[in-house]
């Protein structure tokens, strides 16, 4: 089959310091732990090889941080895309671990009314689309060649639901997204064609404090 074939990466970020165990979303300043860190320079190694040609990131300062590793290694810039940023969520700042409060308290549980949209943040569908918007920007960038994109566990295991054709509501407890890991996407020309997932830093719980 004819056509041009790139490969985009799009990397979950490393672990975050967060001592206070919070939902942290979209606020500012949440760095990666020193795990982060030396989950990044895996993240590095293994794509050491691949013929990387941009490298974007969130604008979040831990998706910043991951990429770090990646772009001195191959020599570029980080390209910040606001479309690879957290999904926005109500919870932010609170704790929402089971047990906690956020959940047991009466005065959330209007914010829980549709799983399916959801009701508690950004709909699933805008996260969907936009993530898609910088896949394809990222693999215009990447011309024969790959591309990595550093984002969050949701957006990411979002965007490979829809592109699989699967319903985009799910159980959270069920995302194959651990830290630091890599879902590629290869693209033949405009056309998604298929995808594999790797973990270099190693599986990690979906439910940590510091995802």
């Amino acid at each position: 089959m004819s056509g041009r074939t790139t490969v985009v990466h799009f990397v979950r970020h490393g672990e975050v310091h967060n001592p206070e165990g919070i939902l942290y979303g979209r606020l500012p300043g949440y760095r990666l732990s020193e795990e982060g860190r030396r989950q990044a320079k895996l993240v590095a190694g293994f794509l050491a090889e691949h013929d990387v040609r941009t490298v974007h990131a969130s604008p979040m300062r831990r998706a910043a941080e991951t990429a770090s590793p990646v772009a001195e290694q191959h020599a570029f810039d980080i390209t910040t895309d606001e479309r690879l940023i957290e999904a926005e969520n109500r919870f932010e700042g609170c704790r929402v671990s089971v047990g906690d409060g956020a959940l047991r308290s009466p005065r959330h549980w209007p914010k829980l009314w549709n799983p399916l949209r959801p009701s508690w943040g950004e709909p699933y569908l805008r996260i969907a689309h936009r993530m898609l918007a910088a896949a394809h920007r990222a693999r215009d960038a990447a011309g024969t060649g790959e591309a990595v994109c550093v984002s969050h566990q949701l957006p990411i295991w979002t965007l490979r639901r829809y592109l699989e054709g699967k319903p985009l509501w799910h159980d959270p407890r069920r995302r194959q997204c651990s830290l630091a890991s890599v879902t590629s996407l290869v693209f033949r020309d405009e056309e998604f064609e298929r995808l594999f997932y790797t973990e270099p830093a190693g599986e990690t719980d979906a439910r940590a404090s510091g995802a």
